[in-house]
């Protein structure tokens, strides 16, 4: 089984209008007593000793929001903190367009990071500024274009869609010039409005109009066409790749296999256990300070969530949930479990089986969170 770990960095020279990720204005911040707090915390999590990696996920908030000697600092005391990689490992860094330079550049590629997840969103400037993003679509291809002279042959770009006034000609265009620029990994997510964050102010005050459901799905399904056709496999639901380019560090996700989590915000699965770390910044580091775990909660995940999440995250994979695996994992048979759930959306067309993997059909897909709700149990 893999290891990884998930490092937050909540730090951001813009927020973005659609965010509800923990993120504070980097201006001001106590930038290197929450580099000095990661390692603290790493050492407390690993008990002084040492693991290798896997797979290491560096998200936020925008780490390339901080400079490239802040960059080297954070990668040096997450190996003083015990943690370990080597270029077998999956070292992703999430960038954006108009925050990454040649120094910052260099100093992910001097660390091992051999994979840079690009937050596009659009290419279309008036949608970039909807979402309150900073950077033009030049910025997208200049940073592309460096990262490939620099040697990153791992390169994926996000993408968003039914966004306030986007039409589907629109979309057309952002996923054609998306395939453009041969990225190996193309990840694309339908808006969701969130609580606390400034769509949500304006929905509330009536000054936003988001896309209906039908016009949504109507995105997605010119998504799987196109990419389809581009030679972009669908390995999830909302995940793309290239051959042999899939995600490792999400698959340790969506396999619903243990991983840490470090920093303000971050949550890890570690001994059956789900924790969530405080979010605020100054209470993060006074924990931390403190000797103590900075966790906001843990809750260890019962025998039959276990079995909750190993369906409702294994569906999202195009390899499905492999039955035999269920019995090998918690030792019953799946038919014994979900027999009727199975038959019932089999019937009606959300589910199929092969070869002993049970996978979401196309229209499955489109219906997948009422698939997902069937496999839980009644509390």
């Amino acid at each position: 089984m893999k290891k990884g770990a998930y490092v937050h960095i909540p730090f951001c020279n813009q927020i973005c209008h659609y965010c509800d990720f923990n993120k504070v204005l980097i201006k001001n911040q106590p930038v290197d007593d929450y580099l000095e707090a990661l390692q603290a915390e790493g050492e407390t999590r690993l008990n002084k000793t040492v693991e290798y990696m896997d797979t290491l996920y560096i998200g936020g908030g925008t780490p390339t929001s901080l400079s490239a000697g802040q960059l080297q600092t954070l990668f040096s005391n997450l190996k003083r903190a015990g943690l370990s990689w080597d270029e077998g490992s999956e070292v992703t860094v999430e960038v954006n367009p108009d925050g990454i330079d040649d120094d910052r550049l260099y100093t992910l590629k001097n660390n091992g990071v051999n994979r840079i997840s690009i937050g596009v969103q659009t290419f279309d400037p008036e949608l970039l500024e909807t979402l309150g993003r900073t950077h033009s679509v030049g910025d997208v291809s200049r940073t592309v274009a460096r990262a490939r002279e620099l040697g990153f042959d791992n390169i994926s770009i996000d993408l968003m869609f039914a966004l306030p006034g986007q039409t589907i000609n629109q979309w057309h265009t952002t996923i054609e010039e998306a395939v453009a620029l041969e990225p190996d990994h193309i990840s694309a997510y339908g808006l969701k409005i969130e609580a606390k964050t400034q769509f949500y102010n304006w929905l509330q005050a009536g000054k936003l109009t988001p896309l209906s459901e039908d016009e949504e799905a109507d995105m997605y399904d010119v998504l799987l066409s196109k990419l389809e056709r581009y030679g972009y496999e669908q390995y999830e639901i909302s995940n793309f790749a290239t051959k042999g380019k899939e995600s490792a560090h999400n698959l340790i996700y969506w396999r619903n296999q243990p991983y840490l989590g470090l920093g303000a915000g971050a949550h890890g699965y570690q001994n059956s256990e789900r924790y969530g770390n405080i979010l605020p910044i100054p209470h993060y580091l006074k924990s931390v300070q403190k000797g103590e775990l900075p966790e906001r909660t843990r809750q260890p995940v019962s025998f039959n969530e276990q079995m909750e999440e190993e369906m409702f995250l294994g569906l999202r994979l195009k390899e499905g949930v492999h039955v035999h695996r269920f019995k090998e994992k918690f030792g019953t048979s799946f038919y014994d479990v979900y027999g009727q759930v199975h038959a019932e959306l089999v019937e009606d067309g959300l589910l199929d089986e092969e070869d002993g993997r049970l996978r979401l059909t196309e229209k499955g897909k489109y219906l997948g969170n009422n698939v997902f709700a069937s496999f839980l149990f009644d509390s």
